[in-house]
């Protein structure tokens, strides 16, 4: 079956290693903090200028003033801090974050991403995610395989206005996880019983599959 958002979110919490700093884009990415283990100390970082994210608030306990990226209300774990976005944005072009999850529209074959705008749609502004792309080394895009109408969305080329090129190292949808290297999806696991086949017809892009693949764990 494939995964929710939240499933997504679970999964992508496994990248999170102990001691990152972790920036966490709009839409499902923001749901991975919910997620990481109690184990590991992880420094969740949003670009409006907070270090030290939490998880989401419970119904009833929000802080309006308290907000990430896509103004939605969050908590902050002992010893964060607020800075204005200058500092914030320092920290992202100086290469001081160790990853990078991201929501996309479109990833192409080759590490292209696009996820900032769809032409003849009102956009707020491109955000922060070009400074993202263009000095993050590790990158994890969080999405659905395909569209409403059931169109593929991991392509040989994207045909959206692109955020950023050859910058994409990993892709997690509702179906697969998703390596992009050597010009091609390599596809490493697949979701909790979607079948190969599945993921290749909903895969517009070149597919690696070898050898037997095997199913997320979400525990």
């Amino acid at each position: 079956m494939a995964l929710d958002k939240n499933g997504i979110a679970k999964r992508i919490a496994q990248e999170v290693q102990n001691g990152f700093y972790v920036n966490l884009g709009i839409g499902i990415p923001t749901l991975v903090a919910n997620y990481v283990r109690d184990d590991i100390e992880v420094e969740f970082q949003s670009e409006n200028g907070v270090l030290g994210m939490g998880p989401f608030p419970f119904d009833g306990e929000e802080d309006a003033d308290i907000i990430n990226a896509g103004k939605q209300t969050i908590t902050t774990m002992p010893g964060a801090s607020f800075f204005d976005s200058s500092m914030s944005f320092a920290m992202i072009r100086g290469k001081h974050v160790h990853l990078t999850i991201l929501g996309a529209m479109e990833v192409s074959q080759n590490g292209d991403i696009a996820n900032w705008k769809i032409p003849g749609k009102m956009v707020k502004g491109m955000g922060g995610a070009m400074d993202l792309v263009a000095s993050a080394e590790n990158i994890i895009v969080a999405m659905m395989h395909t569209n409403k109408r059931g169109e593929s969305k991991i392509l040989k080329q994207c045909s959206l206005p692109l955020t950023g090129v050859g910058c994409v190292t990993k892709v997690v949808t509702n179906l697969a996880v998703l390596e992009v290297k050597d010009n091609a999806f390599h596809l490493l696991e697949r979701a909790p019983g979607v079948s190969v086949e599945e993921i290749q017809n909903a895969t517009e892009g070149t597919l690696i599959v070898n050898g037997e693949i095997p199913e997320m764990i979400l525990s």
